[in-house]
């Protein structure tokens, strides 16, 4: 009974710990936006971000496939992203 309650005790302490490092998916849009913003390279484009259960899903335009492969690099590369489904499409326009 004793070594119950000190387990119990243990979880309890530990679980908020835990939690902390679980991200949401508002945490993780917000980190994708950010990056993608801040990039030299795609900063300028409007780039839409859906993220749903870890799944980063990037659509809308960019000019070339260089700036379509790095919105997915930069993406994939955040804490959190289980994935990314790029839907980018390219418009030199």
């Amino acid at each position: 009974m004793r070594f119950l309650s000190l387990l119990v005790a243990l979880l309890l302490t530990l679980l908020p710990v835990m939690a902390k490092g679980l991200l949401t998916d508002d945490s993780v849009y917000d980190q994708v936006r950010i990056r993608l913003a801040n990039d030299r390279e795609i900063g300028g484009n409007a780039i839409d971000v859906k993220v749903t259960e870890g799944v980063v899903e990037l659509s809308g335009k960019v000019k070339t496939e260089a700036q379509k492969a790095r919105a997915e690099k930069i993406a994939k590369k955040v804490k959190g992203v289980k994935s990314v489904v790029n839907k980018l499409a390219i418009s030199p326009v």
